[in-house]
C-alpha cells in the first residue's frame, strides 16, 4: 500500500491511497485543479483514481467532489446532498465494511459536528492497515477499538490548548473547537496514540493541524514524547502532513 497526503487542514483535506491496481482518495477538499497538480507531483493522473470515499460533508473535505467525475462513497445520511451532483454515488453505513477492488474499507462513527461523520480503516491483502481519524472531538472507545492494530495512522493533531486560548478566534469558536464534537488537541491525540502503539505500527501522520492554533514542531514533540515513553521512537516514523502540497509518499 502506498499513501500520501495531498492536503491537510481547514483549507482542505485529501489523502491518496494505492494498492496494486486500486487507487482511491479519502476526501476531496481542494479544487479539481489543485487535486490534479498534487496527484501529478507524485506521478498519478486524476483519471487513474477509482473512487473517492468521504469522511463527512464539510467543505474542507468535499469542495471538488462534484467536479472530479469520480464515483463517490458517502454516508447514507449525507447522500441527499450529492444525488443530483454526482452520477455514480454509493452509500455506506457506519461499521458496515465495503470493498473497492483490492481494498477492504471499514467506516466507523466519530464525534464531530456533522451529519454522520466517520473515520476509516483501510486494509490490503498483504495485511497492511491504515487508520484515518482526522475530524474528531473525542477519542471514544469505538474509535480506539477500530484503530487498534494499524500499520499506519493518520490522526488529527488540531490545536495546542494554550495557543488556542490566546489566539484571535472568537470565544464561541474556541469552545466549538475544544468541545466533544470539535477537534482533538495535541494532548488528546497523543493520549489516543499512546493506546494504539504496538509492534506492527510503522508510521504516524499528524494531520489537520490548525494554521493559527498549532505549530508543527509542537505537535511533533507531543507525539514523539508518547513514542519515546513507550520505547517505540526508533521503530515508528512520525511526519506532519503539509497543508497545501503533497506530502511524502510512504509504503506500508
Amino acid at each position: 500500500m502506498r499513501v500520501c497526503t495531498l492536503a491537510s487542514g481547514s483549507s482542505g483535506n485529501s489523502l491518496y491511497i494505492e494498492c496494486g491496481a486500486t487507487r482511491i482518495l479519502v476526501d476531496a477538499g481542494i479544487s479539481r485543479r489543485q487535486m490534479t497538480q498534487r496527484l501529478a507531483a507524485i506521478g498519478v493522473s486524476l483519471s487513474d483514481i477509482d473512487a473517492v470515499v468521504v469522511t463527512h460533508e464539510h467543505s474542507d473535505h468535499t469542495t471538488s467532489l462534484p467536479r472530479l467525475g469520480l464515483p463517490a462513497y458517502v454516508a447514507s445520511a449525507t447522500a441527499h446532498l450529492w444525488r443530483e451532483k454526482i452520477p455514480e454515488l454509493v452509500e455506506f453505513e457506519s461499521d458496515r465494511p465495503f470493498t473497492i477492488k483490492d481494498l477492504y474499507i471499514t467506516p466507523f462513527s466519530v464525534p464531530h459536528d456533522a451529519l454522520d461523520p466517520v473515520g476509516f480503516t483501510i486494509e490490503a491483502g498483504n495485511g497492511s492497515k491504515i487508520g484515518i481519524a482526522t475530524d474528531i472531538g473525542t477519542a471514544t472507545s469505538l474509535v480506539r477499538e477500530r484503530l487498534r492494530g494499524c500499520t499506519a495512522l493518520v490522526l488529527e493533531f488540531n490545536h495546542d490548548p494554550e495557543i488556542l486560548l490566546y489566539s484571535h478566534y472568537p470565544w464561541d469558536l474556541k469552545q466549538r473547537i475544544k468541545g466533544r464534537l470539535g477537534h482533538l488537541s495535541n494532548g488528546q491525540a497523543s493520549e489516543l496514540l499512546g493506546t494504539l502503539i504496538h509492534h506492527g505500527l510503522r508510521r504516524v501522520v499528524l494531520a489537520h493541524l490548525s494554521q493559527v492554533n498549532n505549530r508543527p514542531e509542537v505537535a511533533y514533540e507531543s507525539a514523539f514524547g508518547v513514542l519515546r515513553k513507550a520505547g517505540g521512537e526508533s521503530d515508528i516514523a512520525i511526519s506532519v502532513a503539509p497543508r497545501k502540497q503533497a506530502g511524502e509518499v510512504f509504503g506500508i
